[in-house]
This record gives C-alpha cells, structure tokens and sequence, in this order.
C-alpha cells in the first residue's frame, strides 16, 4: 500500500513540474511562440560564429624533468664517504654541501703542492744568488741560464699541482683530505647512489647525486603512427593530470621526434611547461590534448545549442522575443565546446543555448 502512494506522489510531482515548464513558454492565440519572463532567466541567447574547424587528439604521457634543469654530480677523487648531509627528495640551494669525502688522492695532491711549493722558494733563492753572482761577473751567462730555467719549471711544475687541486674540487677541498661534494645548483635531490661509509673507487663512473630543478617541466606524449600527420611543433597543448583533476596546464609542442620506437611502436613528442608553482611532479601521468587548426573555415554555435529529434539536429533561431524559428543542422564534429556545422546556419544568427527543448517542442506543437 505504502508502495503505491510513493508511485502516486512521484507520478504527481512530474505532472507538476511538467506542467510548470509549460508556463514558461507563451503560445499567443495566433499561434506564435514568445519567450516567456520566467523562461528568459533560464536560457542565453548565443551568436554563431566562424572559426578554423579545430581538431583535438588525446595521448598519453608523463611528467619528466627538462634536461637543460638537470645536472649529474659526480666525484673527482676516490675515497670514502664520510657524511651524506642530504635525502633522496630534499630541496638543496646551489653549494650546499651534499657530502664529505675523506679522499688519499686529495691528501696527495695537498703533499705534492706542499713540494712544489718549496721546490719553487729554493729555485727562486738559487736564482738571486746566481744572478748577483752574474752581475758581478763571478757566475756565467749558462750558469745564471740554467738556474733561471730551474726556477721557470719550478713554477710549471706548482702551477701544474694546483690546476689539478682546482679540477679535483678546488675550494672544496683541504689538506687533512677532505672533498666536500656541494651542489652545483638550486633544486631537488632526484638521484642519491651513495651512503655513509661507502668507498669509491678510481674506475667508478657512476653519478653520486643528480639534482633537479622543476620550475620548468617537460610533458613526453606518445604519438602512434596513424596520427604522426597531427602533431607538429607549435601546436598548443592542454595537459591534465589524477593529481589535479580539473585543472589545466597549458603549453605548446616544443620537439616533435623523428624516430619511432621499436618496442613501442611509438614517436615521442616534447611539450615544454612552466612549473613555477612545483604542482607537477616528474613521473606523474598526463593526459595530453592537442588543438590542430586546419584551413577549413565552418560556422560554430556552443555545445548545448541543440535539439535531436528522430535522428535529426534543429537550432531554435531567435530573432526577437516572440520571433523564433526552427532550423535544421548538418553537425560535421564537436571540438571541446564547440559544435562545427556546414550547413542550416549562418554566421551571426542567434540562437537559444540551455533549455531549448521547451521552445522546439512549443514551435512543433504550435505548427
């Protein structure tokens, strides 16, 4: 019994609200169609318009860094890892101190630089003694030569130790052997292959750390054979992401590749994107949309414009108030929010856009 009160409330209600949708359209005696006040709060009246028909093509990429934001530190000197002072994924400003090194190399260099050094006091006493002795005619030309080329590879032999003290870590190392490893630039710690107490070793040729810098992400979208012809450089790109549902970033193609891949089948293509915000991650998946403007110059009227009925497309043309008219469209596709006809309007007329469907029915039923 409770059953079928419900049914008759719900069955009441329709009428009801059917019946006040019908209010909001005036039919005059002479069967003309006007919009009522209610009505007119409840639609907009939109204009046709001409645009380049666009077409849009859906791929899928990921988030990765932009190789110019990108630099791999590595070590100049073997020895052992003393401190690692950071974490995979921390935020580091350029020379900060990523790690200290205890290095016999480094402690070598300093001892070889100690050498010189002394080598290059005794040279250059040698040659004032020699060359007082030559001014007073006690030493020879040769012998004052001599000296003076002793002193001269002296200095060579100094300047030599430190250039490569300078190319092994300059100012960031010392004497006790110590390398202190900073970081050559402001970013994120997005690779650390080493820990405390590892040895590294003279043939090693792996990166300790690469450090990141975000601020400008590129977005790697994959594009399959048969849709190569629809990406070119230039073509502006809306990327959207799981982290950021409804948001849209925007960016343009920057390189197109020439190779397809073997395994994938597929041809990378680069968007370059301004991260200033560090909203997108490096390895997050994208969803790429590209907007391609062909020649084709068609008329366009907004996405809820229309009416189907019985497998045919009607726009309700508005002149004025209670001058409407039904006209029949040739929708060739929809684009985002826009609907690309050829035929049954021209550029310039109005139309209704939401709730159309009251006037089209009113029309039909007035004729």
């Amino acid at each position: 019994m409770k059953t079928i009160k419900s049914i008759t409330a719900i069955v009441l209600l329709i009428a009801i609200s059917f019946s006040c949708k019908q209010k909001q359209v005036i039919v005059e005696e002479n069967t003309k169609v006007c919009i009522s006040d209610s009505l007119s709060k409840i639609i907009r009246i939109d204009t046709a318009g001409t645009s380049n028909i666009e077409d849009e093509l859906s791929l899928s990429g990921e988030i990765s860094f932009s190789d110019t934001k990108v630099v791999k530190v590595y070590p100049f000197s073997s020895g052992k890892v003393v401190q690692v002072k950071v974490s995979l994924g921390d935020k580091v400003s350029q020379g900060q101190i990523l790690a200290i090194i205890k290095s016999a190399d480094v402690a070598g260099n300093y001892s070889d630089l100690s050498t010189s050094g002394n080598d290059v006091a005794i040279a250059k006493r040698q040659l004032e003694n020699t060359e007082s002795l030559y001014k007073n005619g006690i030493a020879s030309e040769r012998e004052f030569t001599e000296i003076k080329q002793n002193y001269q590879k002296a200095l060579t032999n100094a300047a030599k130790v430190q250039t490569q003290i300078n190319i092994n870590g300059g100012g960031h190392t010392s004497a006790d052997g110590n390398y202190v490893v900073t970081a050559p630039r402001s970013g994120y710690v997005v690779e650390k292959k080493i820990s405390e107490g590892a040895f590294i070793r003279n043939d090693n040729a792996d990166n300790m750390f690469t450090i990141g810098d975000i601020s400008e992400v590129w977005v790697i979208a994959n594009v399959y054979e048969t849709d190569i012809a629809k990406v070119k450089e230039g073509f502006k790109v809306k990327i959207t992401t799981l982290a950021y549902p409804g948001k849209e970033f925007l960016g343009v193609i920057d390189k197109v590749g020439q190779i397809m891949e073997t395994d994938s089948k597929v041809m990378k293509v680069k968007v370059k994107l301004t991260n200033s915000d560090h909203l997108l991650k490096p390895g997050m998946f994208a969803s790429v949309l590209i907007e391609n403007k062909g020649n084709e110059k068609l008329v366009y009227i907004p996405e809820n414009s229309f009416v189907s009925d019985y497998g045919k497309d009607y726009v309700v043309v508005y002149h004025d108030k209670c001058n409407l008219e039904i006209k029949k469209i040739s929708i060739v596709k929809t684009v985002g929010d826009k609907i690309f006809i050829r035929a049954g309007l021209k550029a310039g007329e109005k139309v209704v856009v939401g709730n159309q469907i009251l006037l089209f029915k009113a029309i039909m039923d007035s004729n």
